[in-house]
């Protein structure tokens, strides 16, 4: 069983400082979360950064050529993602007044946004109190109960562990956790939940 208080305790004084952590803007995010599939976080920052420098709201995105957003993505592989990213900022654009949408369902609407990627600007942008379940956190999920666990099964677990309030805090944290620690090859003394892990 998890304790999400000793999470919380250990992981916030060791939060990374990455600088999507600094942004609440939907867009952002949503940027931040769509480069970051499949690509380390050294090589998306750089990218993030020029990216949103050229392309800061959807609005902007919209207007741009498919071809001018391949060329900002150039780099960080799998351009489908960008495409879908470019379909994403017209749909937006030409409704809900150019601002991305703030509940679930309408999000996993959107081109090439699934259950991940909605959860994360819903947590990281609108601080809601949902459960964003990545392998890392899966990982974690499924050593700390001892099982394996379907997708389905790890969004439930995972969603009974946000603390009230804390839905932005604890998703950053327990990302870290799985990023840093719970790693393929885990470092199970340096983690708060060793003690109750079942697999520890």
């Amino acid at each position: 069983m998890i304790d999400p208080g000793l999470v919380l305790a250990w992981g916030v004084p060791r939060m990374r400082d990455l600088p999507w952590r600094r942004e609440r803007d939907p867009w952002t995010i949503l940027v931040a979360e769509v480069m970051l599939q499949q690509t380390q976080v050294d090589r998306v920052i750089p990218k993030w950064e020029a990216f949103l420098d050229a392309l800061p709201s959807p609005a902007e995105c919209a207007d741009a050529s498919l071809g001018d957003v391949l060329r900002l993505w150039q780099g960080l592989g799998y351009p489908r993602r960008a495409k879908h990213l470019h379909a994403t900022a017209v749909q937006v654009a030409a409704s809900n007044d150019g601002c991305l949408p703030d509940s679930l369902d309408e999000l996993v609407a959107l081109p090439g946004i699934g259950p991940y990627t909605a959860r994360a600007v819903l947590a990281f942008a609108f601080e809601r109190d949902v459960a964003v379940v990545d392998t890392n956190i899966a990982r974690i999920l499924a050593r700390s109960g001892g099982e394996r666990l379907t997708s389905k099964g790890a969004q439930l677990a995972a969603d009974a562990l946000v603390p009230e309030g804390e839905g932005w805090t604890w998703n950053q944290v327990i990302m870290d956790l799985g990023a840093l620690v719970c790693r393929p090859t885990p470092m199970c003394a340096e983690c708060p939940i060793s003690a109750s892990c079942r697999w520890y």
